[in-house]
């Protein structure tokens, strides 16, 4: 009786969005943009000229990554083209809300079915005949897919966002989901099954380790698709040993798991609003239209700090 219930964790294991692989292709001449940096013509993408390479006043500087500065038909305007900001434009379909709608469901089923009941039961009856080993391992191993986002950019493997928005959209996560859970555990007043509290639905330990490998597919998705999926495990595992150590009834590990997702896909959603409410840009930008000479040719640069 304990297969169905795993059945329906297996299925968090995979991703709800499919992975989504980008060509980049560079164009003939760009403008590349950076807080903090300027503007400026470029031959490829994966040069970023600074003012100090147009400045009237400054000696030029004539290498790779200024020559033949010549706008041409064909040539984009590029807005930070050495890593694409995506998660600004972030939208969700209604479809990545399906697997998060189906496990709350199950989950809030659960508390009044019958059939549910039994399975919550049936499942309680079965660990505790083949005497599983109790671990602790669930209470750390809900933040690995987190820490594993970080320590992956600390050693190179960037993300999706920089340390500041990626913090900031975890941290909303984290929010979102207690604000969901916590509530929810005192509303409903389900009695855990070791008998030790009243606070059994949902399963919190599984909706932080659920949100933070969602945060690490969405941080991965679109660079390394197995790489993204790799926290899910983790997720898993927590969730498997909240029922093994006698701490939550299925459905409530289940419904955990949906909330955990949930808070995610709503963190990714609302984070260029909390961005600009907490990170307000308050400096004055500048543009300028400069001539320069350079293989015995005359042109325009253009530059813009912001």
């Amino acid at each position: 009786m304990i297969k169905p219930a795993l059945l329906l964790l297996v299925a968090a294991f995979f991703p709800f969005n499919s992975a989504i692989t980008q060509i980049l292709k560079e164009p003939k001449t760009t403008i590349i943009e950076q807080p903090g940096d300027t503007l400026a013509l470029v031959k490829a993408p994966r040069y970023v000229n600074t003012v100090n390479d147009f400045h009237p006043y400054v000696p030029f500087r004539k290498n790779k990554s200024n020559a033949n500065l010549w706008p041409r038909q064909g040539d984009s305007i590029v807005n930070n083209a050495s890593k694409m900001p995506t998660n600004s434009f972030y939208q969700p379909r209604y479809t990545n809300f399906i697997v998060p709608a189906v496990f709350i469901g199950f989950g809030v089923a659960s508390l009044g079915s019958d059939a549910l009941k039994k399975l919550n039961s049936s499942t309680k009856d079965e660990i505790a005949e083949h005497r599983l080993s109790h671990l602790t391992l669930d209470n750390y191993s809900q933040y690995v897919p987190a820490l594993m986002v970080y320590g992956l950019n600390a050693f190179g493997v960037k993300g999706k966002n920089n340390f500041k928005d990626r913090t900031v959209i975890y941290l909303t996560s984290q929010l979102i989901s207690g604000a969901m859970v916590i509530p929810l555990k005192h509303l409903v007043k389900e009695v855990r099954p070791d008998s030790s509290d009243a606070l059994s639905f949902p399963s919190g330990h599984t909706a932080t380790a659920f949100s933070s490998a969602q945060f690490m597919y969405h941080e991965y998705r679109d660079t390394n698709f197995w790489l993204s999926i790799s926290g899910y495990p983790f997720a898993l595992f927590t969730g498997i040993y909240r029922t093994i150590n006698n701490r939550h009834w299925v459905g409530d590990v289940v419904a955990g798991a949906g909330f955990g997702i949930l808070s995610t896909e709503l963190a990714y959603w609302l984070h260029p609003k909390i961005n600009q409410l907490l990170f307000k840009d308050k400096t004055n930008s500048s543009s300028m239209v400069m001539p320069f000479y350079q293989n015995r040719q005359f042109g325009l640069s253009y530059t813009r700090q912001f």
